[in-house]
């Protein structure tokens, strides 16, 4: 590769690298292209890029940007998926792909600038999708006024109770 394509190469991880939420380190040994090209288009439905680079590249790449945390984990051959948005649904398509391909490792990722081992993606990866925990968020803040209007609408309701009794009461004596 020449001088000027490298350079190219780096820049253009660089600025993935600054947008990039979440990013996982892959080992790729073993898989054909026609595995490699399922899980690039498994990741792209994810809004995710998964890029096969030279460790030195993206060690040049990553510095300066949350993904920096990484370089001490560029060693053999490497690949790298980039999310944007979501971490759920790529760390979700990694390790399905995990599970059914044998030769596939996935290795560390980075969220937010923060090391996430493979126990922490799986534990991604298990999480529902966004749109089903912010509706159960919405649900749960709903759940609380509304908790507290019958809570304070039991009260005066007791009361109405208790003199209803009471009026029986002197009304059978």
């Amino acid at each position: 590769m020449k001088p000027e394509d490298k350079k190219k190469v780096v820049e253009d991880l660089h600025t993935r690298a600054q947008k990039a939420k979440f990013a996982v380190l892959t080992d790729f040994r073993g898989l054909n292209v026609a595995a490699t090209n399922d899980l690039r288009i498994s990741l792209r439905k994810a809004s995710a890029e998964y890029q096969v680079v030279k460790n030195t590249l993206m060690a040049l790449a990553i510095e300066g940007t949350k993904l920096e945390v990484l370089k001490d984990h560029l060693t053999g051959p490497c690949a790298v998926c980039m999310a944007y948005e979501d971490p759920v649904q790529p760390a979700k398509a990694l390790t399905e792909f995990a599970k059914i391909s044998k030769t596939f490792e996935i290795r560390i990722g980075v969220l937010d600038g923060k090391l996430v081992d493979l126990a922490g993606l799986k534990a991604l990866a298990d999480l529902p999708p966004r749109e089903v925990l912010l509706g159960q968020v919405a649900g749960t803040l709903n759940a609380i006024p509304t908790g507290l209007v019958r809570v304070l609408a039991a009260v005066p309701r007791q009361l109405l109770y208790a003199l209803k009794a009471v009026q029986e009461q002197k009304e059978a004596a």
